[in-house]
């Protein structure tokens, strides 16, 4: 596991961020075990209350469980999940719009710039086919 870390966003954020788009992407399937408070804090060179934090908020979010002297486990949720999702895009899609404001875009603007990334995006795949 490595983890780019922002200065400007608070570590156990950052880690928690890492862990759900891992259970998103299916990197992490629902019931898979979570690595130790132990293992992750050597693995990432962070202080392991950091870790606990992280955990005691996906566990607070009911992203993971723990299971008295087994570890902490992913959710078996499919709903619980496809939230995590949908929250997850939602929050790149308002980042996205609000840097494409700034820009000066309008909507109709950013509907046009998108729908052209996309014929874009398709046109390549038949190329590359």
């Amino acid at each position: 596991m490595s983890i780019e870390f922002d200065n400007n966003l608070p570590i156990y954020l950052q880690i928690m961020n890492y862990i759900k788009k891992q259970i998103i992407t299916g990197k992490l399937q629902p019931g898979d075990k979570i690595p130790s408070v132990r293992e992750l804090a050597v693995e990432l060179q962070i202080n392991p209350n950091t870790i606990q934090r992280t955990f005691q908020e996906l566990e607070r979010e009911e992203i993971v469980e723990t299971r008295r002297g087994l570890g902490r486990y992913v959710t078996s949720e499919e709903s619980k999940i496809m939230s995590i999702k949908k929250e997850m895009a939602g929050d790149l899609i308002q980042h996205f719009i609000q840097g494409m404001q700034e820009l000066g875009f309008k909507e109709k603007d950013i509907l046009t710039i998108v729908s052209d990334a996309f014929e874009t995006d398709k046109s390549n795949l038949k190329e590359e086919g």
